[in-house]
């Protein structure tokens, strides 16, 4: 287990496919979006590489090992102009230049205190939704956000519809527990929310979608009861 960067190909392979059919689709190729969270940035160079994305992406990483991982791959796959990736706090960088876009593959795990993570950063407040909804609180007019079945999915598009947001796409992966959400404070949450009707999993696996956000003045709400009626549908 690496303990400076977040390690999960399975997850990260999902996040670039869902990244690439944003930027083949609901992007405009000229583009400027922000990425919360870049990480290692390889979903996010898997995407441009695949979809020939012509606009800039602005990534915020404050994990120096990941910043300088993904500025090294950048460099090696020659799309500088394309992916920036800042050293720094993305709801500290002030001065950031406006996008229209913002994605994330945010922190989701719910734990009661971030100090028993093995990656702190990983932390999602007590239900998992808290760096989601303090994300959708920025008033972007499209967000793509990764939104896991365990981390109270109906309180966040409720959240997410308070903000003025519908869903207009969604794309929903199984995914294994792995050594972050296996770990016993992580699961205990998790058990105490799904009596609260707030998680959802089998025995062995839980939900992931990418769920693309868009400020609309008449909502659709038909997409959004789709997707947490599939997430619900783990018992």
């Amino acid at each position: 287990m690496c303990k400076d960067v977040f390690v999960c190909p399975e997850e990260s392979a999902f996040y670039a496919q869902c990244l690439h059919i944003l930027l083949g689709g609901h992007c405009q190729t000229a583009s400027v979006i922000h990425e919360f969270g870049s990480g290692d940035g390889m979903p996010m160079i898997e995407a441009v590489l695949r979809a020939c994305f012509q606009g800039v992406i602005h990534g915020y990483e404050i994990s120096e090992v990941s910043w300088n991982y993904a500025n090294t791959k950048i460099k090696q796959h020659q799309i500088e102009q394309h992916y920036i990736v800042h050293h720094v706090s993305f709801f500290d960088a002030c001065k950031k230049p406006y996008a229209s876009t913002l994605v994330t593959n945010p922190p989701y795990l719910p734990a009661w205190t971030d100090s028993c993570l093995y990656i702190k950063g990983l932390y999602g407040g007590v239900d998992g939704s808290m760096i989601s909804r303090k994300l959708l609180s920025l008033e972007y007019p499209t967000v793509l956000l990764m939104v896991s079945s365990f981390s109270n999915p109906a309180g966040l598009l409720q959240y997410a519809s308070e903000q003025g947001y519908s869903v207009v796409d969604f794309l929903i992966k199984p995914l294994t527990f792995g050594i972050y959400s296996s770990q016993p404070e992580v699961k205990n949450r998790i058990a105490e929310l799904q009596q609260e009707q707030k998680a959802f999993f089998s025995k062995h696996y839980y939900l992931l979608a990418g769920v693309v956000f868009q400020k609309q003045n008449h909502a659709d709400k038909e997409l959004s009861a789709n997707l947490l009626a599939v997430m619900q549908s783990l018992r």
